[in-house]
């Protein structure tokens, strides 16, 4: 906790930033559409919650399968909130609103450093629902310029993104003259941000100036589980703004017979290339179907359930890559069954399908015929002839098998279909647990599992909780990454030993960490530069130096107590205390009021000349009441009084004037 000062008294008003209340989700017409179906949306955000140093928001892309994030942050307050993009927006002029349209009238988000000073960056992750799509959607960073922001991000494997996969396509600047469609700012279209791939991080103009509309793009190439931008103040008291974007294409085709004729009501799913089921359909009277409106993308797989009575000619699910033009040629034929049908399923031991399952039928003649089973675990050969016959079905990672079905004859001159073929896989153990980060539940969080079969990494849903299956018996060794922001609470590192049975509650905690920043100005309201700030804690002392701003600020401190103390500068007097105790907890609080006010030290004018002790009258003998002696006439009544009025009156305005000078102060920076 923050010991009581006079600056405690000061805080920062909430901001007035515009608020956009996300009801729905508009869909725009591409300026240069690749086809005639294509479209593209930028993203929604809903409301700014929270407070400065611990923010939420959600954001919602415009294209199918709906894709969302959970987005948190520690920016400061001031000026930070959805944006409406009435007066600021990315022009079809640009290079990306050359591809996703302009952003006109289309929500932002904007955010602000931790605190204003270069050492305490603000970090907000976006983490996603499920794994971002491969291609067809991007990112833009705006109002680079005083300031840096470096970009990562975490893959849905759990690795961390290359800065290849990050996707930096080309910085620019919106505000330029000539930008087809621009906002009525004025900008310089050479103030543009540096990217540099080595620290994946972009940074503003080299004179850290103030400016308009130094922005970047990215369309990042690999699946996301989550994003973080670290953005960090280099002068000034600078902001970012942050657009998401995402281009729509179709997949269709259609289900027909063998001659041609139309298959009506066959059900199609589409999955996405996570093994997500993001559309169901069925075909329509003349065979066809659709699924309109997906993020573009490859990676795509359209899955046909067989129909009754029928069987698929050739595989039953087949790839759609929309990447960089519709897939509207995704074709199925079915036929009818040809006696004899010989049909079962693999299913696990709680009689979950098991799909892709490799099976194949060997007759006694030694013929042999091969499929794959569907997403209800179930698969069927037909044109079975007269024979004995085995089903057997390739090893299944994670399971081990169960049961198996007896062998069977098809008898000659028999139509009878042969069903309940059926397999059992019983799954292998499995390890799971829960991460927590200031005892919240953690997304995206990278855990990795080293064991007898190698070496595997997952990220933590929505509500923190992980698990591999399918673990063979032996030892292991499970490792969890810090998130961005965060210190590991314990070991970061847990070993556990599978023996037939699953393993749970191998739990991470994290502390979130904090920042502690504040301004040292005197009696006028004008920044102490140079001033010397130490802070200790748990480890060694931190030396600071006030900038310019007569900001200091330290960031990533860990859970703990910590003691902030200024060196009064030389010519200067204390106004406020020169010392404090404050408390970071795991919660991770942004102290960013840790102010100081000094005055400048008065000039002793120096002696006077000595009075001639013989010049002038005589004092005066005391009278009654005004003698030193306390038996001397009357006691000098309410003097006491006086003196501590006038000490109380001086305290009261000494805090009166740190409230109002740094208040002042602090209403500048805004």
């Amino acid at each position: 906790m923050t010991t009581t000062s006079p600056s405690s008294i000061v805080r920062r008003l909430a901001s007035g930033a515009l608020v956009l209340a996300v009801a729905s989700v508009a869909i725009l017409t591409a300026s240069a559409p690749a086809n005639a179906a294509t479209t593209t949306a930028w993203a929604q955000f809903a409301p700014l919650t929270g407070t400065g140093g611990d923010y939420e928001t959600q954001l919602t892309f415009g294209t199918a399968p709906g894709l969302t994030a959970d987005v948190t942050s520690t920016s400061r307050a001031g000026q930070v909130g959805v944006i409406s993009g009435a007066s600021t927006w990315l022009g079809e002029g640009t290079s990306i609103g050359a591809k996703y349209g302009s952003s006109r009238d289309q929500p932002y988000l904007n955010l602000r450093p931790r605190a204003d000073s270069a050492t305490t960056p603000s970090v907000t992750t976006y983490t996603f629902a499920s794994p971002t799509p491969s291609s067809g959607w991007a990112f833009a960073l705006g109002d680079i310029d005083a300031d840096a922001v470096r970009v990562t991000a975490v893959t849905a494997t759990g690795a961390p993104a290359t800065a290849a996969q990050l996707g930096y396509r080309e910085s620019f600047n919106y505000c330029a003259p000539g930008i087809v469609g621009k906002p009525s700012c004025t900008g310089d279209a050479l103030d543009v941000p540096t990217w540099d791939p080595a620290s994946t991080t972009l940074t503003g103009n080299a004179a850290a100036a103030d400016t308009s509309g130094a922005a970047a793009w990215f369309e990042p190439n690999t699946p996301l589980a989550s994003l973080t931008f670290t953005f960090a103040r280099r002068a000034g008291f600078p902001v970012y703004q942050t657009w998401f974007a995402s281009l729509a294409r179709d997949i269709g085709g259609s289900v027909t017979e063998p001659g041609g004729a139309p298959v009506v009501g066959a059900s199609l799913a589409l999955i996405d290339e996570s093994g997500t089921t993001v559309g169901i359909t069925t075909s329509t009277a003349d065979g066809s179907y659709a699924f309109p409106g997906f993020t573009a993308a490859d990676g795509y797989t359209v899955a046909l359930s067989r129909p009754d009575g029928r069987i698929i000619v050739g595989p039953s699910s087949r790839t759609a890559d929309i990447a960089e033009a519709d897939a509207l040629d995704v074709d199925f034929v079915v036929r009818d069954i040809v006696p004899v049908p010989v049909s079962g399923s693999v299913l696990d031991s709680d009689g979950e399908p098991v799909a892709g399952v490799t099976v194949t039928l060997t007759g006694g003649g030694g013929s042999t015929a091969t499929t794959t089973t569907d997403a209800a675990g179930a698969y069927l050969f037909d044109t079975v002839e007269p024979d004995d016959y085995t089903v057997t079905i390739a090893d299944v990672p994670g399971y081990a098998v169960e049961s198996t079905p007896d062998p069977f004859a098809v008898p000659e001159d028999s139509e009878v279909p042969i069903t309940d073929v059926d397999f059992v896989l019983a799954p292998l153990p499995s390890l799971s647990g829960t991460v927590t980060v200031g005892g919240e539940p953690a997304a995206g969080v990278s855990i990795t599992v080293t064991g007898p079969g190698g070496t595997v990494t997952r990220v933590t849903a929505a509500d923190g909780s992980y698990s591999f299956a399918g673990l063979p018996d032996g030892d292991y060794e499970i490792t969890a990454t810090a998130p961005d922001g965060t210190v590991v609470i314990g070991a970061a590192t847990r070993t556990e030993t599978v023996a037939g049975s699953d393993i749970g509650a191998v739990d991470f905690a994290f502390a979130r960490t904090g920042t502690v920043a504040g301004i040292v100005v005197d009696t006028d309201g004008a920044p102490v530069a140079g001033a010397d700030i130490t802070i200790t804690g748990p480890g060694d002392p931190v030396d600071l130096t006030t900038d310019a701003d007569g900001a200091y600020g330290l960031g990533d401190l860990a859970p703990a107590d910590y003691v902030i103390t200024l060196t009064l500068p030389e010519g200067f007097e204390a106004v406020s205390e020169l010392s404090r105790a404050v408390t970071i907890t795991p919660l991770g609080e942004s102290l960013v009021e840790e102010d100081f006010l000094l005055e400048a030290a008065a000039v002793d004018p120096g002696p006077g000349p000595s009075p001639d002790p013989g010049d002038g009258d005589p004092a005066p003998a005391p009278g009654p009441g005004q003698g030193t002696d306390p038996g001397d006439g009357l006691a000098v009544t309410g003097a006491e009084n006086v003196v501590a009025l006038l000490a109380f009156g001086g305290a009261t305005v000494l805090l009166g004037a740190l409230a109002v000078v740094i208040a002042a102060r602090r209403r500048r920076q805004r």
